[in-house]
C-alpha cells in the first residue's frame, strides 16, 4: 500500500505596496522598541514579584518554591502557545496578532494588580500565565513585524538588533527597579508595594496598543506553493538534541540571576535592593556579551563559541559553589555605583551573563543547520521549549530552599549538556533525509 504524503501550503511573504507615512512609520517603530522592552520587562518581573509573594509563606522551604511558581506559570504558557502563536500570525497577520498580544499583556498585568486587592496568590498565578501568553505571541510577531517596518534586508535586521538592545536593557532595569521600590528587606512587603511598576506596565501596553491600532501596517500576502513534508524536524537527531539544549539554556538564563537574588538576600544577609541590583548587572552583562558576540560572530563558529562559553560558565558556577562567602569583593549596589563588599560567589555568578548571552542564537544555528524546508516548523518547536525557563528555575529553587549556592549544580548540569551538544550532539547524522 502506497503511503500518502501530507501536503501543506508553504507561506511565502510579499510586502504589499501600501505603507504607512514616514511619520507614522517612525512612531510605530518607536512603539515596537518599547514592545521589545516589554517582552523582557514582563518576563523578568515574574522573579522579583514572585519573591514578594513567596516571602508571605512562613515555611522558608515553601517560600523559596512558591517564589518561583509565578515564573513557572509565565513560561508554561510557551508550551501551550508556542505553535498556536505561529498559526495566529499566519491567519490574522502582524497587526491583529500584535494587538491581541498587547491586550493579553494589559489583562495579565491587570490580574496581577487584582491579586493584591484580593490578596490571592492564585490570582497572581493566573496573571503570570496570561502574561506568558502575551510574551510568547509578542516574541512570535516582533521580529518579522519590525523587519517589515524597516523595509526588510539590512535595515530590517538593524532594527531588530536595536530592538534586542532595548530588550536587554529592560531585562537589566526590571529587577533593579523592583529592588529600589521594595528597599532593603522583603519582610512585611506585599504586591501592593510594587503597584507603581504595574501601573507603568499598564500605561505602556495601552499606549502601544493605541499607536499600532491607528497605524496602517502592510500585511503579508500569501503565495500558494505546495511543499511536501515527508518527515518532521524530530527525525533529525541534531535537532532533537538542540531542542533539549534550548530547554536547558532558557532555564539557565533565568534561574542563574533569580537564585542570585535569593542567595544574596537570604543566605548572605544583603539588602533586597542590593541583591536585585546585582542581578540586574547579570542582564546588563548579557547585553555586553551579545554585542561582543555580534562582533566576533563572523570569525568564530557557533559551535566553537558555545564550547568556550559553556566551559567558562561551568567554571564560574563551580567556583561560586566552592568559594562561597570565603572571599569578599567590592561590587556596585545602586544607581550611583557605590561599591559594597559582597561574596566573591556573587561576582562569579553575575559573570555567567557574559556566557549565556550568545547561547540562544548559536544553539539555534547548530540545531537548524541542514533542515532546509523543515526550519520553519523547527522554529515553532523551539518556542515551545522555552518552557525550560520555568521548569529549570523551579527545580533550582527547590534545591536553593536548602542551600542557595549548592543549587547551582542544576544549571551546571544543564550547561554540561549544552557543552556535550556543541562537541558531539550538533553533528547532522541524518543527511539522507530530503530537505529541499
Amino acid at each position: 500500500m502506497c503511503k500518502k504524503k501530507r501536503t501543506f501550503a508553504a507561506q511565502n511573504y510579499l510586502i504589499m505596496s501600501t505603507q504607512p507615512s514616514r511619520s507614522l512609520r517612525i512612531i510605530t517603530i518607536v512603539a515596537m522598541m518599547f514592545l521589545y522592552a516589554m517582552i523582557s520587562f514582563v518576563t523578568n518581573l515574574a522573579a522579583p514579584v514572585g519573591k514578594i509573594w513567596g516571602d508571605s509563606f512562613t515555611d522558608p522551604v515553601l517560600a523559596e518554591r512558591m517564589g518561583m511558581l509565578g515564573n513557572l506559570f509565565n513560561f508554561l504558557a510557551y508550551l501551550v502557545m508556542g505553535v498556536p502563536a505561529g498559526n495566529i500570525l499566519s491567519r490574522y497577520g502582524y497587526k491583529k496578532t500584535a494587538l491581541l498580544a498587547l491586550a493579553l499583556g494589559f489583562l495579565g498585568i491587570g490580574v496581577q494588580w487584582l491579586s493584591g486587592v484580593t490578596d490571592s496568590f492564585y490570582v497572581y498565578l493566573a496573571g503570570a500565565l496570561i502574561c506568558g501568553f502575551c510574551v510568547c505571541i509578542l516574541n512570535t510577531v516582533g521580529n518579522p513585524m519590525l523587519n517589515l517596518l524597516g523595509g526588510g534586508g539590512n535595515k530590517g535586521n538593524q532594527l531588530n538588533l536595536i530592538g534586542g538592545t532595548f530588550q536587554s536593557f529592560s531585562a537589566a532595569l526590571t529587577p533593579m527597579l523592583v529592588g529600589a521600590i521594595v528597599g532593603e528587606s522583603l519582610a512585611g512587603k506585599e504586591i501592593d508595594d510594587v503597584n507603581i511598576v504595574l501601573y507603568l506596565a499598564l500605561a505602556i501596553f495601552a499606549l502601544i496598543f493605541v499607536i499600532i491600532l491607528f497605524t496602517p501596517i502592510a500585511e503579508p500576502s500569501r503565495v500558494g506553493e505546495n511543499v511536501v513534508y515527508e518527515r518532521t524536524p524530530w527525525a533529525f537527531r541534531h535537532f532533537v538534541l538542540g531542542a533539549v539544549a534550548i530547554f536547558f539554556y532558557v532555564g539557565i538564563e533565568v534561574g542563574v540571576p533569580a537564585t542570585l537574588i535569593s542567595y544574596l538576600h537570604k543566605a548572605a544577609g544583603k539588602g533586597y535592593d542590593d541583591a536585585t541590583f546585582i542581578a540586574g548587572l547579570y542582564w546588563l552583562l548579557m547585553l555586553v556579551g551579545r554585542f561582543t558576540g555580534s562582533v566576533v560572530g563572523g570569525k568564530v563558529s557557533s559551535r566553537m563559541m558555545v564550547i568556550c562559553v559553556s566551559i567558562l560558565a561551568i567554571g564560574l558556577m563551580s567556583g561560586a559553589m566552592l568559594l562561597g562567602d570565603s572571599l569578599q569583593v567590592q561590587l556596585p549596589t545602586d544607581w550611583r555605583f557605590d561599591m559594597q563588599p559582597m561574596p566573591v560567589a556573587a561576582l562569579l555568578i553575575m559573570l555567567v551573563g557574559l556566557c549565556t548571552s550568545v547561547m540562544w542564537g548559536s544553539i539555534f544555528n547548530m540545531a537548524t543547520e541542514g533542515l532546509g524546508k523543515y526550519t520553519a516548523k523547527a522554529s515553532g518547536i523551539f518556542m515551545m521549549m522555552v518552557v525550560g525557563g520555568g521548569i529549570i528555575p523551579y527545580i533550582q529553587s527547590a534545591v536553593a530552599a536548602h542551600n542557595s549556592l549548592i543549587s547551582y549544580i542544576v544549571p551546571v548540569i544543564g550547561t554540561a549538556f549544552i557543552l556535550y551538544y556543541a562537541l558531539r550532539g550538533s553533528r547532522n547524522v541524518n543527511k539522507d533525509i530530503k530537505v529541499d
